[in-house]
């Protein structure tokens, strides 16, 4: 015991010092990394910038060849000139019509679009594609703007142009209130004139779109001065614009931001970059070339906690210049660095993720010694694997408590783990009632299925499908369940692995391979009991895990809970329900239903589940195991919706701690790395892996089970038990080497993500006709087999359409597939002749 004492000092040591350091505030991080791409051919502002085929383009815009303050007057351009390489150089294409500059733009899938401006003499209304092809720039025309505009604001979103206010002549001293849409993917469609936002006119508004909404930011209003002329009133208002839903007002940009460039960084920041916030407007004439130029800040604007931060400073601060996306970078091609000043340099900028803190050497220890404690526990049960009854079922020797935890983690995936909070952080609880609906689902389970699944002395869910119906039907429910979890094991390792290679700097491909070694290993040696009691484990140190970080949380938000639940409150973070009766959204009858008929699938038809009902030494125990897998479900959902909802808190309270380029689902590893102390960050991250390998787990057993179940005792001759129990175990081998392989594989492929999810997709449509090929077995006596394989594939087909050729809400999917496969299955029984024997296999012939 004295030889322990000091590690264990030094190990409280680090954690009170890391407790420390996490106390101050933190100085401002650089999120951006900063480069030069070739200059412009010539110096310019005003001009247009975006994209064109892959191609940076800039054109018109204007210049001084002498300083206007020498007496200079400013020159108007026509060129166009294009990028196509960041390492290439810039090629002049086909002037546009005129000289022209100051107007809105934006790429679109079809190209660039160069919407009204000016050339000095008078603003214009036209509007105009640029495309590119090969090598060659074209112009064509588009729809007229309603008016005349130039020095207005313009974004983009889908394929859909907005532009924001604006000037209507060289010579107004009023500054324009108009917002207008052209949708480019509609040919014959016109510019639309939208209600305008809420607040004053103005002029060289931000203007950006980021998360189906566009948002209006500063800008100068217009209006006659002492010597008539017009003169600004610098604003820094702003307001958001979610088509169907209107305008409502956002959190004021911390300084005026005029004629400043922007650009959306991440799923939910936009960076925006210098802009004249009016300080010396007034001195600009006495200044003239000894002007010291604009505000260097770069802000970061959240659209999810509405808050503003610094994240960088520009090299070189610009305004009048757009901000292009363009080969993974934000690009800012030449602009007005001091009035009367124009620069052809082009800054490029891209997430500097250096910035981001990593595990430590206490974090590594923890994971190590946790991931040794696992392969301990499968070579402990190793010793009592003496056949495939053993290994699949466990001998029916585990308790009720741990079937019931095994149970709730195996549908409690990592993904689950990081999913739940961000969507509370990002959205609110309306989702919550989905999980709950768990309880309604535990009581049909138990009283209408499990007797079923327990009385029949069966190994596989769908050994019931073969008494009830025939062996076709049966093979067919093996083979969907085999061809989802063939597609899942990879998912389930891949995904959370990404998420803590964007949020920690762990390497994707090690975070693959020692989960899907370990869990193999484990899973091989102890079979269902080693998968039975990691879970157990892995779900304490899930929700423990969880339980600390929303406690930690609470501590570090000023105010602690108070302010959690009143900032929830206020933002409308805590709410329940959607009541509406659409049924494209998630509505509450939408989430009731839709989670309820989702949550049967599992429950009544997935061999991962299911075969924890058979692990149990009776049928009173596995009614047991189940009621507790529901029960835990609830404050288990309370706990994760709960951390999201202090993330918001905290991050709201905290907004240069938000990493903007960071996809919202690692917005709770991004905590647990870059906040909790040394120690703890390693242990919850060993929770997320937990999560991973509860689910890749039951599937290497469940599917082990089925082929050997299923497929080789049925159809090989001579097929006995001691080759069942080594087939068993190097088929979970072999799913093992493929999920990992599969996960590995999509690391190095861009769009196997893609590919990957019309697969689950495809096979997904059969998870509905699986759950009504059971509840027809069950609550039915005059469906017959092929009557129900005749409802599995019409749910399928009908499901199919419905996802394609409908805005039917995605929770519904699953209500589609049961009931279609449902109702066909039994009308379409009645072509074929009655069953034989029923007595034990159905609802009104079951034993009591």
């Amino acid at each position: 015991m004295t030889n322990r004492r000091p590690a264990l000092a030094a190990w409280i040591a680090t954690v009170a010092l890391s407790w420390c350091a996490l106390a101050q505030e933190a100085p401002i991080r650089d999120r951006l990394d900063w480069s030069e791409l070739p200059a412009l051919p010539q110096v310019m502002s005003g001009h247009f910038a975006g994209v064109a085929d892959g191609s940076l383009v800039v054109a018109g815009g204007s210049y001084f060849e002498v300083s206007p303050w020498l007496g200079g007057e400013k020159i108007w351009l026509d060129g166009v000139y294009a990028l196509g390489d960041p390492a290439g150089t810039w090629t002049e294409a086909a002037p546009l019509p005129h000289a022209l500059a100051y107007g809105g733009m934006g790429s679109v899938s079809k190209g660039m679009v160069l919407a009204g401006g000016s050339d000095g003499q008078q603003h214009y209304a036209a509007t105009y594609l640029l495309t590119r092809s090969g090598d060659q720039l074209a112009i064509s025309e588009l729809p007229n703007l309603p008016e005349a505009c130039a020095f207005s604001g313009s974004a983009v979103l889908g394929n859909t142009i907005y532009v924001a206010g604006g000037q209507r002549a060289p010579d107004s001293v009023e500054a324009m209130h108009t917002f207008w849409a052209l949708d480019t993917s509609v040919d014959d469609a016109v510019w639309q004139a939208l209600e305008p936002w809420p607040g004053p006119a103005r002029i060289l508004p931000v203007v950006f779109a980021q998360e189906g909404s566009v948002f209006v930011v500063s800008g100068a209003d217009l209006a006659p001065g002492p010597d008539g002329t017009a003169k600004r009133t610098y604003l820094t208002d702003g307001y958001r614009y979610t088509p169907g839903q209107g305008w409502k007002a956002i959190a004021p940009s911390p300084q005026p931001v005029v004629a400043a460039a922007s650009a959306p960084i991440g799923p939910s920041s936009v960076m925006v970059f210098s802009g004249d916030d009016g300080s010396l407007v007034d001195r600009n004439a006495e200044l003239g070339d000894n002007h010291p130029g604009f505000p260097s800040s770069v802000w970061s604007y959240n659209t999810i906690t509405n808050t503003w931060t610094q994240a960088s400073e520009m090299p070189e601060a610009v305004v009048t210049t757009g901000a292009v996306q363009w080969n993974d970078r934000i690009v800012i091609p030449g602009g007005e660095d001091r009035p009367g000043h124009r620069v052809a340099a082009v800054q490029a900028a891209s997430a500097d993720h250096t910035a981001r803190k990593g595990l430590v050497a206490p974090d590594y220890i923890v994971m190590g010694l946790y991931f040794a404690f696992l392969v301990a526990i499968g070579f402990y049960f190793s010793k009592r694997e003496k056949s495939s009854a053993d290994f699949f079922l466990g001998g029916k020797r585990v308790p009720w408590w741990a079937a019931g935890i095994s149970i709730f983690g195996t549908l409690l995936s990592a993904i689950t783990f990081l999913a739940v909070p961000a969507t509370s952080f990002r959205t609110d609880w309306v989702y919550f009632v989905g999980n709950a609906s768990i309880i309604i689902v535990a009581p049909i389970v138990v009283y209408a299925y499990l007797p079923f699944f327990r009385r029949l002395d069966i190994t596989s869910a769908y050994e019931y499908l073969e008494k009830r119906f025939n062996r076709a039907v049966r093979l067919f429910g093996s083979a969907a369940f085999l061809l989802f979890q063939l597609g899942r094991v990879g998912v389930v390792l891949y995904l959370p692995a990404l998420a803590l290679s964007t949020s920690t700097g762990l390497d994707i491909r090690l975070s693959i391979i020692v989960m899907g070694v370990l869990c193999t290993l484990y899973t091989v040696l102890g079979g269902i009991e080693a998968v039975i009691w990691t879970d157990v484990l892995q779900v304490f140190v899930l929700l423990g895990g969880a339980l600390l970080c929303l406690v930690i949380i609470v501590i570090d938000v000023d105010g602690g809970l108070a302010a959690v639940v009143s900032t929830g409150m206020a933002d409308d973070k805590f709410r329940l329900a959607n009541w509406t009766w659409e049924y494209t959204a998630a509505a509450f009858w939408v989430v009731a239903i839709g989670r309820t008929l989702e949550n049967m699938i599992p429950y009544t038809t997935d061999q991962t589940v299911v075969q924890r009902y058979l692990t149990t030494p009776t049928e009173k125990d596995a009614a047991r195991s189940i009621w507790l897998g529901s029960f835990i479900s609830i404050p288990s959902a309370i706990l994760f919706f709960g951390v999201g909802t202090a993330l918001y808190a905290f991050y709201k309270g905290h907004p240069q701690e938000l990493d903007p380029s960071l996809a919202t689902d690692a917005i709770f590893p991004l905590f647990i790395i870059e906040q909790l102390p040394a120690g703890i960050s390693g242990l919850i991250i060993a929770a997320v892996f937990a999560a991973a390998m509860s689910s890749l787990d039951s599937s290497l057993n469940s599917v082990a089970a089925v082929v050997v179940t299923d497929f080789y005792k049925p159809l090989v001759r001579g097929a006995n038990e001691r080759i069942a129990f080594i087939l068993a175990r190097w088929i979970t081998v072999l799913i093992g080497a493929l999920g990992t392989g599969t996960a590995l594989l999509m690391t190095f492929m861009e769009d196997i993500g893609s590919v990957w999810e019309h697969y689950m997709k495809l096979i997904g449509l059969f998870g509905g006709g699986l759950a009504g090929l059971f509840a027809l077995g069950i609550f039915t006596r005059r469906a017959t087999g092929a009557g129900a394989l005749m409802g599995a594939a019409a749910g399928a087909v009908v499901l199919y359409f419905v996802q394609s050729q409908s805005n039917l809400s995605f929770l519904l999917y699953s209500t589609v597939g049961i009931v279609t496969s449902f109702v066909v299955g039994y009308l379409a029984s009645f072509l074929f002749g009655r069953n034989n024997d029923l007595a034990g296999l159905t609802w009104t012939t079951r034993t009591r």
